[in-house]
């Protein structure tokens, strides 16, 4: 079996000797992949977070059990119409001619519509059964005769569900409703928001129904559902892509100049880039991963990790040619070194993202295994492919008499970067014990701290912003981002609707309801609420939806069946608790059967209870008070609902974080370890290396919680990349130090190690920091607080590196020489 040493010989020969093959083949490779970026797909929204956890199967089999609803070939979209009185004739005209057109619409396939307007007009005109008749109800009435209908409407408790929570019955008035049209989608799939993008059916009717009330002037009313919601979760990734992606290869460009200083440097560079970033999404497409919006970040990321790898590649080789060597000694001397120092980097930094793998939420995974492979393929660019690229073009230029320029290494001994580098070896010099006690007792009380760290997981972390800033809107085509709205329309709605904007909880019961105890048990695990549910008025129940409101409501309706349920409620509290079997039978072969049908299952062995929580409640506050009433069902209770899938996506956030970090740790330990004793037979060289990076880490915890920045889908996975990130900065000083120390003594030895290659990792700090910082320019937060954080973690990974790492070799030193002495 071959050696390290015989790999890397090889590899030497094909890059000095073949470096035309090289290119080639990897001109070749890149052709292959160029064929799967046409299959890459895109996935947005909340939807894939939630998919296969516990709570979203419970979700799904609420979905399944009860009623027509819930069909896969049913979509509803929300009207919200806004008017200084919504109940006024003006408004109500307004809201059943926009039914009405839109019901005209054979393209809409409305299968019905919901709406306070047609409550009205029913009340005023009971025959009426089209829209036309419906107009003409409300149009011929008084406005004391709406009020009266108003009013009388107002007895039924679902009436002011649709309204805002300034609706006031006596005087007729509220500032909002919202209306509800459902239609026939073949293939709506359940019409769940963020899983197929802008072009689902759902999507494209509720556009539709959007142009079609712009026609008609309903400027009052907006057009709201899940295929909008989807719709703007796909075109985020887009505009996101088409800002974050240029602005960072903008940037990026400048560094490039400074750090290169020569043009064909600076055009093999870019080339390496474009490279990296085709073999990446091409592997995607070939392996069928969807983009997310989680993975925005990754483009950044491999165009300042790819830099970091090229600047430390040129400026090697330029260290040995300003030594007097010729273009392919140079090349194989730097080589030598740096595939070594890039293979420990490499598989750092692929264990700190395969890390994720062991989330049990898919996109974090996917995107652990999507950048660990795009870093594999940008140190293989790097690495091999801009070596060889530039032995080719230095051995042409040379044939040519074309100048070289920028010929000098970065962090030369009389530039800023080298005064600077001085100061940690000079303490390493004079007190690494001290420092290194110093940076321990602060780093166990920034670590403390860090513990408070917030987590979250949210809808609105997916979503542009309310208000989208000036600078945005001044951009040109085709980088100004699109008009958004959604989450201006769930911030209306949270802050105006409780049952609305509110969340709620669904309570799954399973157990035999033909049992006389069945709908009293249901009935009195409402009573006297936690304080997040939402309580009906002028009683000590939760607001809720069940079977037990769809007996009542035909119970109204129907004296015989009111008859049926008054013989069987014993003890006169209105709930039926006897005869259930023949009481559901009468329902369900009833006008009610649809509505029964959402509530109870096919074997009235199963029912669905929802419960409104306040809008002002946190997730948190929803979800435990949903516990406490499960606990009080006599039968089997499983609380679902969005509420309570979301908090255990915050959950798994949270478990994920502290075990892909612990993993990461443990891995990248056992990794460094290995290396120094393969490279250089030291292996606690390996724990040196990765001290600066542990520091780091509490750091980067203690910085989120102050900057109020919390552990959410994207920022949970920065803990486990800084240590992969991070141990870049610390390996090169480490394997260079390692190199040096074998003919040179302790102190000089770190001095090389620090100055020769300090300069390389400020150009990469510089780039990379910036590279990926430029994801703040997203539109959407989570992508913003990634950026922010890991530019952060990098800055603070290259500062522990080159301030902590010379006192820790020094220490390190001292002990080896007092063992070899002994």
């Amino acid at each position: 079996m071959a050696s390290y040493e015989d790999v890397i010989e090889r590899i030497d020969h094909l890059v000095g000797e073949r470096p035309g093959t090289v290119i080639i083949a990897f001109l070749l490779v890149t052709a292959l992949l160029t064929a799967g970026l046409g299959n890459v797909s895109t996935e947005s929204g909340t939807s894939q977070f939630t998919s296969g956890s516990p709570a979203q199967e419970a979700l799904n089999d609420v979905d399944r059990v009860f009623g027509q609803s819930f069909s896969e070939d049913v979509a509803s979209t929300q009207l919200i119409q806004r008017d200084q009185n919504v109940l006024a004739k003006p408004a109500l005209l307004r809201l059943l001619r926009a039914e009405e057109e839109l019901a005209s619409r054979e393209s809409l396939r409305v299968q019905s519509a919901s709406s306070v307007a047609d409550t009205v007009a029913l009340l005023i005109d009971p025959q009426a059964d089209t829209y036309a008749e419906k107009i003409d109800a409300v149009e011929g009435a008084t406005p004391a005769e709406i009020d009266a209908a108003v009013r009388r409407a107002a007895e039924s408790p679902g009436f002011a569900s649709s309204l805002s929570d300034d609706f006031n019955s006596q005087a007729a008035s509220a500032s909002a409703t919202v209306a509800v049209v459902t239609h026939q989608v073949p293939g709506a799939g359940g019409s769940s928001a963020g899983t197929s993008g802008g072009s689902s059916p759902v999507s494209t009717i509720q556009q539709r129904v959007e142009a079609t009330l712009d026609r008609q002037g309903a400027r009052d009313i907006t057009v709201f559902g899940s295929g909008i919601l989807s719709a703007e979760f796909a075109n985020v990734i887009m505009d996101s892509l088409l800002i974050v992606v240029p602005a960072a290869a903008l940037l990026i460009l400048v560094f490039l100049v400074f750090s290169y200083r020569d043009p064909f440097d600076l055009l093999l560079g870019v080339v390496s880039l474009v490279m990296a970033i085709i073999w990446t999404f091409g592997f995607m497409g070939v392996a069928g991963i969807p983009f997310s919006q989680m993975l925005i970040a990754v483009p950044p990321l491999l165009l300042a990790v790819g830099i970091d790898f090229g600047i430390h590649a040129v400026n090697r080789y330029r260290e040995e040619r300003t030594e007097g060597h010729g273009v392919v000694e140079s090349m194989e001397i730097a080589t030598d070194q740096l595939l070594v120092a890039f293979f420990i980097v490499t598989g750092t930094t692929v264990l700190g993202f395969l890390a994720n793998l062991t989330s049990s939420l898919g996109p974090i995974r996917d995107f652990g295994v999507v950048a660990a492979i795009g870093i594999t393929f940008t140190v293989l660019i790097f690495g091999i492919f801009l070596p060889a690229a530039k032995v080719y073009t230095d051995l042409w230029r040379e044939r040519n008499g074309i100048r070289q320029f920028g010929t000098q290494p970065l962090g030369g001994e009389g530039s800023i970067t080298g005064k600077f580098l001085g100061y940690p070896v000079l303490i390493a010099r004079k007190a690494p014990y001290i420092f290194l006690i110093v940076m321990v007792l602060s780093t166990t009380v920034v670590a403390g701290y860090g513990t408070g760290v917030s987590t979250s997981f949210n809808q609105e972390d997916f979503l542009p912003p309310e208000d989208t800033p000036a600078w945005l809107e001044d951009l040109p085509e085709p980088f100004a981002p699109h008009e958004y709205q959604v989450t201006g329309t769930l911030n209306f709605l949270e802050d105006n609707f409780n049952s609305i904007g509110g969340s709620s909880v669904t309570m799954y019961v399973r157990g035999p309801l033909r049992q006389d105890s069945a709908l009293e048990s249901m009935h009195h695990a409402a009573y006297d609420p936690p304080s997040s549910f939402i309580t009906e008025d002028d009683s000590r129940y939760a607001d809720t939806q069940s079977i037990v409101g769809v007996i009542d409501s035909y119970a109204d309706q129907n004296a015989e069946f009111r008859a049926l349920v008054a013989r069987n409620d014993i003890d006169d509290d209105g709930i039926p608790d006897d005869n259930l079997g023949l009481i559901y039978d009468r329902l369900l072969d009833s006008p009610y059967h649809d509505q029964a049908r959402q509530y109870i299952s096919h074997d009235q062995r199963g029912a669905k209870v929802v419960y409104s929580a306040e809008s002002s409640a946190t997730q948190a506050e929803v979800v435990a008070d949903a516990e406490v009433v499960e606990d009080r069902y006599r039968l089997t209770a499983t609380a679902t609902g969005q509420a309570v899938v979301f908090e255990y996506i915050t959950d798994s956030i949270l478990d994920s974080a502290l075990t892909s970090l612990a993993v990461a740790l443990l891995l990248t330990a056992l990794f460094l370890v290995f290396c120094y004793w393969l490279f250089e037979r030291r292996p606690t060289l390996g724990l040196v290396n990765l001290f600066p990076i542990v520091l780091t880490v509490a750091f980067i915890a203690a910085t989120m919680r102050y900057f109020d920045i919390p552990l959410n889908a994207l920022t949970a996975t920065i803990l486990s990349i800084s240590i992969g990130l991070g141990v870049d900065y610390s390996a090169h000083i480490v394997h260079r130090f390692g190199d040096e120390y074998r003919k040179r003594d302790l102190y000089d030895a770190i001095e090389v190690a620090v100055r020769g290659t300090g300069g390389s990792l400020t150009g990469s700090m510089l780039t990379t920091v910036t590279g990926i910082g430029v994801l703040v320019l997203a539109i959407t937060p989570i992508l913003g607080q990634f950026g922010a954080v890991t530019g952060l973690s990098i800055l603070l990974s290259y500062l522990m590196s080159v301030i902590v790492t010379p006192s820790a070799m020094a220490v390190w030193g001292h002990a080896v020489e007092r063992y070899e002495a002994a």
